[in-house]
């Protein structure tokens, strides 16, 4: 075992420590007063850190290593979910409607547990080591983005890198991927405006629900016919509400969905090529329509290099048969907000396994994670934060 090993290793029952407490007092984004409060008082007990407050439910430590280096943002988000847990372990959600389940608690602590590392270690650190610990990943626009564009942040940042656990991976495992790893999760929201009448008389009404169904299988039209078949494009429908009773046609119809792509160009024209179909339905059946069409987080498009970096520190660290190449996902994050000012890649940890129920999928009542992957994930972030700020490490020249 070696000496970093070992110092993990030590850490295990802080980091399960960690993890129990925040899944205990969930709190969603942008309400995170606790939370951000108790990630605050840790880092402090911490030597050699300055922690700060960039928002009011957000906490940054920044670490300033003895050695000359790279600047290196690491990231951890610490919001919630309104859902309402169905675990009956000890440490459940305490705050009813609320629950950590997309493994943020287990974020917070890995990020948590890499900066005990680092401050312990600092002067033989390089460069200077960013750790944000955001609010409000799960709620758009998002923490991130305000964290961006409102906050000195990202000055001087060289290098950003974060990871997500994955129940869909056996605890343990680490995945990589160059490129293009999640899409934009865009949303549609549509009223058809028809006229309402009796059921028995159709041919007096214009009916919002007829025309809706048309609108549903023609928008998958768009991916069928109009887009490539070697370009990625979700367009999903997921509500679609109209009437009260059996025998009255309702006035209107109200449909929302989501529009989901890897392109930047493709996500531009999708809003293009929905409002075309809908309008000609409707047209063609005497309809009128109201549509709002909103822009989520940015396709997450990992940095080749430093996903290249990321996969060298999985196979040093957790070795060949602990790491896969990850595929791409149509999932959203904001994440990529960091992506847009300074070269970075986000990876998975495994946090999945049969002996702890831990394969239930993310925003499930039921979620939870192996805590092995607390361990695994402060070993990925360590050994990344030091691998990418250390400047004899090779990247590619910018500008």
């Amino acid at each position: 075992m070696t000496a970093t090993q070992e110092r993990v290793t030590a850490l295990r029952e802080q980091l399960v420590a960690w993890r129990r407490h925040l899944h205990m007092h969930p709190e969603v984004g942008f309400a995170e007063v606790q939370t951000s409060q108790y990630i605050f008082d840790e880092l402090n007990k911490m030597p050699g850190l300055t922690v700060t407050r960039p928002t009011k439910t957000s906490v940054l430590a920044v670490l300033k290593g003895g050695k000359p280096g790279r600047t290196v943002l690491l990231r951890a988000d610490i919001d919630a979910l309104p859902i309402t847990e169905e675990n009956d372990f000890e440490f459940k959600s305490q705050n009813e409607g609320v629950m950590h389940a997309c493994g943020h608690d287990g974020h917070t602590a890995i990020l948590l547990g890499t900066a005990r590392m680092l401050s312990e270690q600092a002067q033989d650190v390089p460069g200077e080591i960013r750790m944000i610990f955001q609010h409000a990943e799960e709620f758009g626009p998002g923490g991130a983005e305000e964290l961006v564009m409102d906050t000195p942040l990202m000055d001087g940042v060289d290098v950003v890198t974060g990871l997500h656990l994955n129940s869909q991976l056996p605890a343990g495992m680490v995945a990589v991927k160059p490129g293009a790893f999640m899409a934009s999760p865009d949303m549609i929201e549509l009223t058809i405006q028809g006229k309402g009448g009796h059921g028995a008389h159709p041919e007096e009404t214009v009916d919002p629900i007829a025309v809706g169904a048309q609108v549903v299988t023609n928008l998958q039209h768009i991916v069928s016919r109009n887009i490539s078949a070697l370009d990625s494009l979700v367009v999903t429908i997921a509500k679609f509400q109209a009437g009260t009773t059996h025998n009255v046609i309702p006035d209107s119809a109200e449909l929302m969905g989501t529009v989901r792509t890897f392109s930047p160009e493709l996500r531009e024209q999708a809003p293009k090529l929905i409002e075309r179909v809908i309008k000609g339905v409707c047209d063609a059946h005497g309809a009128s329509y109201n549509l709002r069409y909103e822009f989520g987080y940015r396709p997450l498009i990992n940095t080749d290099w430093v996903a290249d970096i990321l996969r060298d520190v999985a196979l040093a660290e957790v070795g060949p048969e602990h790491f896969q190449v990850s595929k791409p996902t149509m999932g959203g994050e904001d994440f990529s907000a960091y992506l847009e000012k300074a070269p970075g890649a986000y990876f998975n940890v495994g946090s999945g396994s049969d002996t702890s129920d831990s394969r239930w999928p993310h925003h499930h009542p039921r979620f939870t994670i192996d805590e092995q992957s607390l361990e695994t994930g402060v070993h990925m972030m360590h050994a990344a934060a030091l691998k990418l700020a250390d400047p004899a490490t090779t990247v590619p020249q910018q500008g």
